[in-house]
């Protein structure tokens, strides 16, 4: 007999996952049964946060659904921040958990793992979820996910399968062909009313989000041909290389760019929620857009969140960038341009404005130097802080972290891990604080086990710095913050790891370059002792 928990492991692959995350427990391990007899890899975390947080970076630089395999209750309530961080940052998560049987579901009678409802659990981090109640439900509820992956804004889906249906007999079924989806192309009237729009511009300002991460080409051939300054929200870091000569980089909540903007006449907003982590870190409301507005969203409510659009145009972001292309000449970037001129003007400003993180520049040109093609996952810590407003790096995918949107902190250890799963031949560094990290340190046995071979530069401030800075800020006298800090280097060696501390620039260049392939490199960079070049 093929259970379903078998028959999911075979459509699953049919549709080209090949890793699953996931903590085998007494409810799951019939969706265990067809693991081994498949082709998927599986990663085993030592939280199921944990597997969240990987599955979410595995999205990222796969561009495809992260899966997990989850139990029931605990398992599910463990999950649930992963889930919140991906929903804020639109990341495709396929979480597939079980639930007690059908005839035990919200009976309230202390059966093992027993929750009133999971479903209402998830309802807030999750596109939909879904109460498999027939195996032969199954195909349609994958197709439902991944229509959500593929043709509008990617979310994270929960299924769950009760316990007597993950065992029932699925020997009648044969896995469905995978449906083709795709996102929905915007209103060609309204692609060239905005194209007029930015013909008669004089001021124009784009602003590009992390929904273009797959239109790289489009974004930089759309910026070139409208000779137009353009800011990236950190998820959209890329998009535009470094020394572009549009490039304003991702400092929408500074002075400088904050006063084009007041000044565009026409804005063009593209993939992006014009939201707080990505346009007002000051918290200050202060960033506005006076002129006129135009939205181009996947997401249809999106397009009438935060700043009322003069025209919003839903559709995919790409579709739309070619749309618009084509109601422009095509042109090279050329340096003395009207457009080049603005953003060089800003980028004096925010020159003066950065004088004072030179310290953290020489950290970032240092590690760029030595790992050039490296890609950067971060937590909340105070490397990600300075470095979403001075990293520049040509492609996108390449820096992402929980500092936006729902800004939960051990992230950056966990993503990173499935972010060199998805791609192992780059290098991939993980920011993290010395505070963040101990919310998710156990993976790094699951990195060692895996043979995962990602560095992770920890910012040790012997607490949690950014917090109590901003206590102080507050004539808030600090409590709480002051937290003790184990010798992190040490626990790191004892899951396996190899840990130094980086004595200067030179140092640590030479144990990025050594890092080995096959186990974690942590080094320790004390704040305390800031290095020297």
């Amino acid at each position: 007999m093929t259970t379903c928990g078998e028959f999911l492991v075979k459509q699953l692959e049919a549709w080209g996952v090949d890793t699953v995350f996931g903590i085998p427990g007494v409810h799951t391990v019939e969706l265990y049964r067809g693991l081994p007899s498949s082709g998927i890899r599986h990663i085993t975390p030592r939280h199921e946060q944990g597997a969240g947080f990987m599955a979410d970076g595995y999205a990222r630089v796969s561009g495809k659904p992260g899966v997990c395999f989850i139990i029931t209750g605990p398992g599910m309530t463990n999950i649930l921040t992963a889930m919140g961080q991906a929903y804020a940052d639109s990341i495709p998560m396929l979480v597939i958990s079980s639930v007690n049987e059908r005839a035990r579901l919200g009976l309230g009678k202390g059966y093992l793992h027993e929750l009133p409802n999971q479903r209402a659990l998830t309802a807030g981090v999750t596109a939909f979820s879904h109460t498999l109640m027939s195996v032969e439900e199954l195909p349609g509820v994958l197709a439902r996910a991944f229509a959500v992956f593929e043709g509008e804004r990617p979310r994270p889906v929960h299924i769950e399968l009760p316990l007597d249906i993950i065992t029932a007999d699925a020997t009648h079924m044969t896995p469905a062909p995978r449906p083709t989806v795709r996102r929905p192309a915007p209103n060609r009237t309204l692609i060239r009313e905005a194209a007029g729009l930015l013909k008669q511009a004089e001021r124009p300002l784009l602003l590009l989000g992390g929904g273009c991460v797959a239109a790289e080409a489009e974004a930089r051939a759309l910026a070139a041909a409208l000779d137009v300054p353009t800011a990236l929200t950190i998820n959209a870091k890329g998009l535009l290389p470094p020394g572009h000569p549009l490039l304003l980089g991702s400092n929408q909540s500074l002075r400088p760019v904050r006063d084009l903007a007041l000044e565009a006449d026409v804005v063009l907003a593209i993939g992006t929620e014009l939201g707080e982590t990505d346009y007002d870190v000051v918290f200050d409301g202060d960033f506005r857009l006076p002129g006129r507005l135009i939205r181009i969203d996947i997401d249809a409510q999106q397009l009438q969140r935060n700043f009322t659009p003069h025209l919003a145009i839903q559709g995919d972001a790409r579709v739309a960038m070619r749309m618009l292309l084509a109601e422009f000449n095509p042109r090279e970037v050329e340096p003395g341009s009207p457009g080049a001129k603005r953003t060089a003007a800003v980028q004096a400003r925010l020159h003066e404005d950065f004088s004072g993180w030179a310290h953290y520049r020489q950290l970032f040109d240092c590690i760029l130097d030595a790992l050039p093609d490296a890609r950067f996952v971060g937590d909340s810590t105070q490397t990600v802080y300075s470095g979403n407003h001075l990293v520049e790096l040509d492609g996108a995918r390449r820096w992402f972290n929980a500092s936006t949107g729902y800004g939960t902190l051990g992230y950056g250890l966990p993503a990173a891990i499935g972010a060199k799963l998805a791609e192992p031949t780059r290098p991939v560094i993980s920011l993290m604080g010395d505070g963040g990290i101990q919310f998710t340190i156990a993976e790094l046995a699951s990195a060692v086990e895996a043979r995962v071979g990602i560095i992770v530069l920890l910012w040790n401030n012997a607490g949690y710095g950014e917090i109590k800075r901003y206590m102080q800020r507050r004539d808030i006298t600090p409590i709480a913050v002051d937290i003790y800090t184990p010798d992190l280097l040490a626990i790191a060696r004892g899951f396996g790891c190899a840990a130094e501390r980086a004595r200067d620039h030179v140092h640590l260049a030479e144990l990025l370059r050594g890092a080995p392939h096959d186990r974690p490199l942590i080094i320790e960079v004390q704040e305390a002792a800031p290095f020297h070049p």
